[in-house]
């Protein structure tokens, strides 16, 4: 299976687009994505979410290329065991990558206490998030919220957003959402569109 970065760089590529346009678009330097596509970083999601919406692709088909428009259906014990570690310190895995044409990006995370590196994440869309065990705090804008099993939380990502472990271990479903206009390749306008904050490298 291909990795991430060597997929993102084959797509780019096929695409006939610079390190320079795709990180402008991005919002981050060329050689954080250099990083990204030689797979030396492994970015949060919300800096995937960018990659993808600069290519013109879900985030799915950054992590999956045999995607389908079809109904998936991943029982228990047929779902991957492994997790994707990210820099950012969380680990994830994506649920339904197989299908191809989501309006929603759903996610299972894993967080740790003491393993995240602080810094907001801010990226168009929104988000919903719902904790399935432990505790964190979570931070949208100005305010702070305190999650735990069963608590949830929805919030325009567009919003400065960062979490922090409270228990040893936090495990939450977060789904993302994006709306299809903005998910277009080559959209005129767009590098002035997403003009938030860079994701630290």
């Amino acid at each position: 299976m291909m990795k991430l970065g060597t997929h993102i760089r084959v797509l780019r590529r096929g695409q006939g687009r610079s390190l320079r346009e795709i990180s402008g678009v991005c919002g981050f330097t060329e050689s954080l994505l250099s990083k990204i596509e030689t797979n030396r970083v492994l970015p949060p999601v919300a800096t995937l979410t960018r990659i993808a919406r600069a290519l013109g692709v879900e985030v799915s088909a950054l992590l999956d290329a045999d995607m389908r428009p079809q109904t998936v259906h991943t029982a228990a014990g047929a779902a991957p065991r492994t997790l994707v570690a990210t820099t950012k310190g969380y680990q994830f895995r994506m649920l339904a990558s197989g299908r191809a044409g989501k309006l929603m990006e759903p996610y299972l995370f894993v967080a740790r206490r003491g393993r995240i590196t602080p810094g907001p994440l801010q990226h168009r869309g929104e988000e919903f998030l719902y904790v399935l065990q432990g505790r964190m705090k979570y931070r949208v804008g100005d305010l702070e919220y305190r999650l735990g099993p069963g608590d949830s939380l929805y919030f325009n990502s567009a919003e400065e957003h960062d979490m922090t472990p409270l228990s040893a271990k936090v495990v939450y479903l977060g789904i993302f959402a994006d709306p299809p206009a903005l998910v277009e390749p080559h959209r005129k306008g767009l590098k002035n569109a997403d003009s938030d904050r860079a994701p630290q490298e």
